[in-house]
């Protein structure tokens, strides 16, 4: 086993992960509307899109699936789009100081957005197509390699962003709940409207 490079791949997976972007953020917004019980049903949703995109490496790894250029780009850019509901969605809500954590309604987290907002992120999409690829060595066998690195994602994903919970999850009862929202969301649209961009100019 090739040692270096798996804790290597293992660090990039945690940063990545922390990074803020469309899914550690909606994990946090999901927190803090609706607890851990929300935000673990969008954990799990992410999780499920980040296999589904790992299945879908695979296959273009052994040369079983091919995606063109133009086709990549606009599922890139259908993701932005989707992203950018969200923060418009979270926004709104952010700044309804009426609605409090007991009345707010769900529209981020879940397990069905989790899902679509991880699947549709460009940033995963990138990762899975491009990067996961150059990790397959670390065991001599490459099914192996594949099945390892695949567990490690979920292992790794899931503890990240259950961190990511807590930590947002102790400022939801805070003055600054309203703003750590709209922060999000804002955030989200900032995510989408750059990958626009980055992707129409590539």
């Amino acid at each position: 086993m090739n040692l270096t490079e798996y804790l290597f791949y293992a660090v990039t997976v945690i940063v990545m992960i922390a990074t803020p972007g469309p899914v550690m953020l909606l994990v946090a917004s999901a927190g803090l509307k609706g607890g851990y019980k929300k935000a673990l049903e969008t954990i799990i949703g992410t999780n499920l899109a980040s296999l589904v995109l790992i299945f879908l490496s695979i296959l273009i790894l052994k040369g079983v699936f091919k995606l063109d250029s133009t086709s990549f780009n606009l599922v890139k850019i259908l993701g932005c789009l989707y992203i950018a509901y969200i923060g418009i969605q979270i926004l709104r809500e952010a700044f309804d100081h009426n609605q409090t954590l007991a009345t707010v309604s769900a529209t981020a987290g879940g397990f069905k957005q989790g899902f679509l907002v991880a699947i549709s992120n460009p940033k995963d999409i990138i990762f899975f197509a491009s990067f996961f690829p150059q990790f397959i060595h670390v065991l001599p066998d490459l099914n192996q390699s594949l099945g390892l690195l695949t567990a490690t994602w979920v292992v790794l994903d899931f503890a990240t962003l259950s961190l990511v919970y807590l930590v947002f999850n102790r400022l939801a009862q805070s003055k600054i709940y309203h703003t750590l929202l709209a922060g999000c969301g804002l955030i989200l649209i900032a995510v989408a409207l750059y990958g626009i961009y980055s992707t129409l100019l590539g």
